[in-house]
């Protein structure tokens, strides 16, 4: 008897060890990516459905933080700062929580973004910031509920929240006129000490006119207000390719001295070895 209650029970184990059934999730995950300007948003949310049941003033009540769809709190992130209510946010993650009314949302960007669910304990040094937005009735229902990126311009965009018979539109801006106008007064300025650095030390490194990479190397130092370790042992590299051995160790011997500063090993034995081999030592 205890030996058929045994195999019996192992059965009963191995049925359940391989009854694995995968089902949909009631709320879908879903994640888009948009680009705004030179902005790139990303968004992150579940969405439930409606189901047959009232939604705003019901299943969600009013007046009461929602967060925004379901499971998982929604995060949307930018990889720019951007713009909220007027509103300079930093660059990064953010979970939205909204407070729905019947004829006015408020819009919550929350720093605290992992979790489920809205905060047990609201903190209001963690809000980024609130915009109070208008809700507009649609003529029909929307089923699944549904964030959107709508009314795309070069310096912003709507994300919409849709659901049942609502629609909430929260604008939002991106500085695609600042980043743009950087880059023209750079380029227009013509090139950078990096730029020149960059150039010269390619050039070296693979042959080019030595010459011309020492023109480029001059110009990037005469940029850089102090120049570090690293870049004065290409600089010296670059001298001594071109025959300029006396500057070569003046540029060698100013590279060693702040790489003992920085405690950096490896450029201290470079430095070493190339003024022992200039006679710089």
């Amino acid at each position: 008897m205890k030996k058929l209650l045994l195999i019996a029970a192992m059965a009963l184990f191995t049925v359940g060890s391989y009854a694995q059934i995968d089902t949909p999730a009631p709320s879908p995950f879903a994640k888009m990516e948009q680009v705004v300007g030179l902005t790139e948003v990303s968004l992150e949310y579940s969405r439930p459905a409606m189901r047959g049941r009232t939604i705003f003033g019901n299943l969600v009540p009013y007046g009461k933080i929602w967060r925004t769809g379901a499971n998982q709190r929604t995060k949307i992130t930018f990889s720019t700062d951007f713009t909220v209510g007027g509103k300079e946010l930093k660059a990064g993650t953010y979970a939205i929580f909204t407070k729905p009314q019947a004829t006015e949302w408020e819009v919550y960007f929350y720093t605290e973004y992992q979790g489920g669910g809205a905060p047990r304990e609201w903190d209001d040094s963690k809000v980024a910031a609130m915009v109070n937005v208008p809700v507009q009735k649609m003529p029909m229902d929307i089923e699944s509920f549904t964030i959107t990126f709508d009314d795309l311009k070069s310096d912003g965009a709507n994300l919409g929240i849709l659901w049942e018979n609502s629609y909430v539109g929260v604008p939002f801006g991106v500085p695609t006129d600042k980043t743009v106008s950087a880059q023209i007064e750079k380029v227009m300025a013509g090139p950078g000490a990096g730029d020149y650095y960059a150039a010269a030390v390619y050039m070296a490194e693979n042959g080019k006119d030595i010459n011309k990479a020492k023109e480029y190397m001059d110009k990037a130092m005469s940029m850089i207000e102090t120049p570090r370790f690293w870049q004065l042992r290409q600089q010296s590299l670059i001298l001594a390719k071109t025959g300029d051995k006396k500057g070569a160790i003046k540029a060698a011997k100013a590279s060693l001295v702040d790489a003992k500063a920085s405690n950096n090993a490896d450029y201290i034995k470079l430095n070493t070895d190339s003024l022992k081999e200039w006679g710089g030592l």
